[in-house]
């Protein structure tokens, strides 16, 4: 038995394979922006287009109907105060950044966005009804508290461990101190579940023998959804959620779905019971639950469920106040929309008596007239896109086009249909890759040049980058700010023109100032900023998700790896090494064939160039970062038969992505 030389640098290139497992489905866990306010643009903020943008909104629009803002403050108990931090003084949430968020509209703010952010803004502890209570505001998502016989069936517990402890231990100081007695989680995303750990410790859990229900496939989506992409979609979702926006009428007011995420310490509590029938019932803590099996539309894997003695139901994320995406703009697989229709039509033919519908973001409804109507129309919100976009794809018509044509009919442009987190242009555009790709057809668009390079031609083909500027200036001036940014935007990539880039952050400002859409603006706003400032200094932080990561299956780790091999650098390598978990008596063969690296379980190879064997804990650590050559490759519970200078060999094979590639200038 030996010990590996150079054990710092074998850590580090180890903690490659780990680059690809995180952020999940957000922006990582760095920290979040604190500012109250921020920097301002750097000429006067709004333009007479972008005001007449929002006086048409506001005529089209009944933005003074107060029954969402009855809906939404109704059964208010409490509203929290201070803050929520981490163990060190971080800030997560703060409680008093979105006071702003009140009164009129503000010049930077689209009137009917703003609408929808004061409405996420109720923010507190809230009767839904006897026997149902929701924390709104303590984080993205909504934690449902359902009372059972002896305690509290807790439904998702929120992003992160800090933000479900706060949100509960509120709960408690003023609906009384009862215990845990089940936990629900609705799908896979981490924003429901990544709290777990401040519900109910993994001890007590299991002493208890806490029923944690989730639909079938849970946990695999849940550690892999983001497993292969996670650096760019994570780098990406930065965007789509204004994590470093400002919170402010010139920044962030609101992610559509609620006002921020809290990025705090991620775990997971593996589920004991799943949902793995179209419709299951279940009783928790003495109470009856209807479980519906939604998986493949809102999320891999999801369900939705009624409360018959409560006469409630949950739609979970198949339903919230607003048109939610079929693709989201950080990235992730296509969404179907046709199933997801499906299953609304599903909800209304199992809606029973319900006379109050509730789900794990925004705020509820009452009374069934309203809840049949509510579901409906985002049942045929999402049919229309659907069928629409079919009908002009079969008539010939590219992803732009139809996303130009398509408008929804009257009676789909109500509030609780418009799109604040989704955009009816980009869920166009995902019903067509859904069906035929990012291709539309155009041999001319088979092969295009690489943006740098068309970037450069355009710039030439203008005469200059000034000529190019010139044009764009012309164009912002008369309130065309899409031709504005797309002809500044080459002259920035192809000519990295100062002038180029001061006019597209003034644009972007104007495009995130009208935008309806949240996560457009918030995508807009933070391409502005990044072009000031530049893209963000630091990565992921994988040591916020230990936690989790000690949940995630081993292959997941693998294929992470296997990703991040560069595929030049081994086009002439043949390695192979044994990995060995000491504790869990697993066995791993990891092998690199023409430029590929694959990986089965199995006993160690005897042709093996070296055998790692070590403890999963110390594995994780490893992969998330958390532990130094100390902790790891030089204590007793590792060690290294065969080459070491293989084994090296092996794993400098591995890229670490950092996660702070520039977006809006490359």
């Amino acid at each position: 038995m030996t010990t590996l030389p150079r054990a710092p640098r074998l850590v580090s290139i180890a903690l490659a394979a780990a680059a690809v497992l995180l952020p999940l489905w957000i922006a990582g866990c760095g920290r979040p922006a604190e500012r109250a306010s921020g920097r301002a643009p750097d000429d006067a903020p709004v333009t007479a287009a972008t005001l007449a943008s929002h006086a048409r909104f506001a005529a089209a629009l009944k933005l003074d109907d107060p029954l969402d803002f009855e809906d939404a403050k109704r059964g208010f108990i409490a509203r929290p105060e201070g803050r929520i931090t981490t163990a060190d003084g971080r800030v997560l949430i703060d409680f008093d950044h979105f006071k702003f968020v009140d009164g009129p509209a503000p010049p930077t703010v689209n009137p009917s966005l703003w609408r929808q952010a004061k409405l996420n803004a109720q923010t507190g502890l809230f009767k839904v009804t006897d026997g149902i209570w929701q924390l709104r505001g303590f984080d993205i998502a909504n934690m449902t508290l359902v009372e059972g016989k002896s305690g509290w069936i807790v439904v998702d517990p929120l992003t992160c461990r800090e933000s479900a402890a706060f949100a509960l231990a509120f709960a408690r100081k003023h609906l009384g101190d009862k215990p845990v007695t089940g936990i629900v989680y609705t799908h896979s995303h981490i924003d429901h579940f990544g709290g777990a750990l401040g519900i109910v410790s993994p001890e007590e859990a299991k002493q208890r023998a806490l029923p944690i229900v989730a639909s079938e496939g849970f946990v695999e989506e849940a550690t892999s959804e983001n497993v292969l992409v996670g650096t760019a979609m994570g780098r990406r979702s930065g965007y789509q959620f204004g994590k470093d926006l400002p919170r402010s009428p010139l920044g962030l007011v609101d992610t559509g779905l609620g006002k921020a995420v809290a990025y705090g310490t991620f775990g997971l509590l593996p589920p004991t019971v799943l949902i793995n029938q179209p419709k299951q019932e279940l009783v928790i803590d003495g109470l009856r639950f209807v479980f519906h099996n939604v998986p493949g539309a809102e999320a891999p894997a999801e369900l939705s469920f009624s409360v018959p003695e409560r006469r409630a139901y949950n739609g979970a994320e198949i339903l919230a106040q607003t048109m939610h995406n079929l693709l989201p703009v950080r990235g992730a697989k296509v969404r179907d929309a046709l199933r997801w229709a499906g299953y609304l039509q599903q909800a209304l033919d199992e809606l029973g008596d319900a006379d109050v519908y509730l789900a794990q973001h925004n705020w509820p409804i009452w009374g069934r007239e309203r809840i049949v109507g509510f579901i409906t129309r985002q049942r045929d919100l999402y049919k229309y896109t659907h069928d629409q976009t079919v009908r002009h794809i079969n008539a010939g018509l590219t992803p732009r086009e139809i996303a130009e044509r398509i408008v929804l009919p009257a009676s789909l442009s109500g509030f609780g249909v418009r799109g604040y987190y989704g955009d009816l242009r980009h869920n166009v555009k995902a019903v067509y890759q859904h069906y035929l790709g990012a291709y539309d057809g155009n041999p001319a668009n088979l092969n295009p040049l690489p943006p740098q390079e068309s970037a450069k031609r355009y710039v030439e083909l203008a005469g200059g980058a000034d000529k190019l500027v010139a044009a764009a200036q012309a164009a912002f001036d008369r309130g065309d700010y899409r031709w504005a940014a797309e002809l500044l935007n080459h002259a920035v990539i192809g000519a990295q023109h100062d002038g180029a880039k001061r006019l597209l952050i003034r644009t972007y400002e104007q495009l995130g100032f009208q935008s309806e859409a949240s996560t457009w603006r918030n995508s807009y706003l933070t391409a502005a900023a990044e072009l000031r400032d530049g893209p963000p200094k630091r990565g992921v932080d994988r040591a916020s998700a230990i936690e989790l990561l000690a949940q995630t299956p081993v292959e997941r780790f693998f294929e992470a790896m296997a990703a991040s091999l560069d595929g030049e650098a081994a086009a002439d390598k043949t390695l192979k090494i044994n990995l060995v978990f000491s504790d869990t008596r697993e066995s791993y063969v990891l092998w690199i064939e023409n430029a590929v690296l694959h990986h089965r379980a199995a006993p160690p190879a005897a042709d093996a160039n070296a055998t790692l064997t070590l403890t999963r804990p110390v594995f994780v650590k490893m992969v998330a970062g958390t532990a130094g050559a100390k902790d790891t490759l030089l204590n007793d519970a590792v060690k290294v038969d065969g080459s070491r200078i293989d084994l090296v060999r092996f794993f400098s094979l591995m890229e670490k992505a950092p996660g702070t590639f520039p977006i809006v200038t490359r």
